[in-house]
């Protein structure tokens, strides 16, 4: 086991609670827990943002599709990234200038409605647990694959430490706590990839995915996971271990999606053109429908803050989604043994050592790496919770108005008991996959209401609710068909698998219709709320 890495994440939770702890001294109200008073700057506020926004998903799972199925999953990064190009142009400054705490909030400040915003509080539940469960299922992989413990302790270990901090700190401590994480994990993967590339040039470059497949650097023993036939032909039990020389061809295990050759090097692969279109839109819509997401929007002291927060975060963002894609090429390198088992999300982990060896260089970058996936964890759990927190704060237990820091406390409780029990019991979901259908849910119901809300004088309350519950209702049917159920079938397995591209047109569809149709229940104050939301702050009387 690599010596580095038990100290390693000891020095990043207790960097992690130290920070935390300075930034309790900064928060006195419940409005520091919840919104930080709305005095965080635009550079932290982008860099917590960025810190937050770039989860498991990222630093795990990008890899891990890259290394499984080539580049047609670069559509991932892309939308992740392009993400806060929708959110600057539809959204960020006029939900600041709104002057809400929450999304739930933002639905009665448009549309006067409590029953919307019940149902709003329901969605940001309902999505910021569906975020936090592979979050917590990164840690209990990481804990597992390099430090050798169980995957339960892993995600209790990050689930007590995220709640701790958040329940003693809530927003105005975690901004700072975001911030230092958001620099750790680029580094983390930015460090190593230069001696991994520099590794490979000094092999001579091998191809990537040779006219065979990919083949074992050097002598490998794979522990199969579950029964699977190899290449068609060979049957091989759960628990049997393979061993393959070195320049042996990587097998095709049954059990194991996988792209190969051309598949994996060229776009128009086994994920289909629909499947392709709904993940850009789940991806490019979604980010502006996660409540995470969002709360931070109203941290900023005005909206052209808020505009100008944004813009950093594309350029942080965009700058760290460069590096996870070369770790997963270089994964088809030196660690093609991922294929067989299924276990591609640990490619980040697992590759400094496999290229570099295991000396002194190679160990201390494995536990580079696994320090910023540990802080990946972290911040973005702690963003998440904080959202949910904030809602049940709100609009479960009604503190709003009185409401104690201890409320908040409680809150942060209730918000991470679920996830982190559901978390012990899916330790085989696929970590990107459960991400990606939590944008599309979030893309099917906020992202429709936010932009019909802020740029649409006729939007109303019934219309909201039915375009809500129609396309974010379709969207979470088609998550819990996919973690829950079956395989499905042909063309319904990529319709059901990637909703986004017809369940978001949906709810535009229902949330237009049905206003036009019940255009007596627009608010009467319709007008003064849309000169809230679009006039600058510097021209209001």
């Amino acid at each position: 086991m690599n010596p580095y890495v038990v100290p390693g994440l000891v020095v990043v939770v207790l960097i992690t609670v130290g920070i935390g702890a300075y930034g309790l001294r900064f928060a006195r109200t419940t409005s520091d827990f919840l919104v930080a008073s709305r005095s965080v700057s635009p550079a932290w506020n982008a860099a917590a943002i960025s810190g937050e926004y770039l989860s498991a998903a990222s630093f795990l799972g990008v890899a891990g599709l890259v290394l499984r199925y080539g580049v047609d999953v670069l559509w991932y990064p892309v939308g992740f990234a392009a993400g806060y190009l929708a959110l600057l142009l539809f959204v960020a400054a006029p939900l600041r200038r709104s002057g809400a705490f929450t999304l739930p909030d933002f639905c009665e400040v448009r549309l006067r409605s409590p029953l919307l915003r019940r149902l709003a509080t329901v969605f940001v539940i309902f999505i910021g647990c569906l975020y936090l469960v592979p979050q917590l299922q990164g840690a209990g992989l990481t804990f597992t694959t390099v430090a050798g413990g169980r995957y339960e302790w892993g995600a209790l270990l990050i689930g007590a430490v995220v709640t701790a901090n958040v329940a003693l700190g809530g927003m105005r401590a975690i901004t700072f706590v975001q911030a230092f994480q958001y620099w750790l994990k680029l580094t983390a993967l930015a460090v190593p990839v230069i001696f991994l590339i520099l590794q490979w040039q000094a092999d001579g470059r091998p191809a990537v995915t040779p006219p065979s497949g990919p083949v074992f650097p050097a002598a490998t023993t794979v522990v199969v996971r579950q029964d699977a036939v190899l290449d068609g032909t060979l049957t091989v039990r759960a628990g049997e271990r393979l061993t393959f020389a070195e320049g042996d061809r990587v097998p095709r295990v049954s059990s194991v999606d996988t792209a190969e050759g051309a598949a994996w090097l060229l776009p128009g692969g086994d994920t289909g053109l629909f499947a392709t279109y709904s993940l850009i839109l789940a991806t490019f819509l979604g980010t502006m429908g996660l409540p995470h997401v969002l709360v931070r929007f109203y941290t900023n002291p005005d909206g052209a803050s808020a505009r100008r927060t944004t813009l950093v975060v594309l350029a942080l963002v965009g700058l760290f989604y460069l590096l996870p894609t070369s770790y997963g090429v270089l994964g088809r390198i030196y660690t093609p043994q991922l294929l067989m088992t299924g276990s591609t999300d640990a490619v980040v982990l697992l590759l400094p050592e496999a290229a570099l060896g295991d000396g002194h260089l190679g160990q201390l970058l494995g536990a580079l790496v696994t320090a910023g996936a540990l802080a990946a964890f972290l911040s973005t759990s702690s963003g998440l919770l904080t959202s949910v927190a904030g809602v049940i704060f709100t609009d479960v237990l009604h503190a709003e108005r009185g409401g104690s820091v201890r409320d908040f406390r409680l809150a942060t409780v209730l918000a991470a008991a679920v996830p982190v029990l559901l978390s012990l019991q899916v330790a085989d979901l696929d970590v990107s996959q459960v991400v990606g259908l939590a944008f599309a849910v979030a893309a099917s119901s906020f992202c429709p209401l936010l932009v019909l809300g802020i740029w649409w004088r006729g939007l109303t309350d019934a219309g909201a609710i039915a375009g809500v519950l129609a396309g974010g209702g379709a969207a979470i049917a088609s998550v819990l068909l996919t973690v829950l159920g079956s395989p499905l079938p042909g063309w319904l397995a990529g319709v059901v698998g990637q909703p986004a591209a017809w369940t978001v047109p949906l709810a535009f569809a229902v949330m237009i219709s049905v206003s036009l149709l019940t255009k007596r229940r627009v608010p009467r104050d319709i007008g003064a709320t849309m000169r809230r939301l679009h006039t600058p702050e510097s021209l209001r009387l």
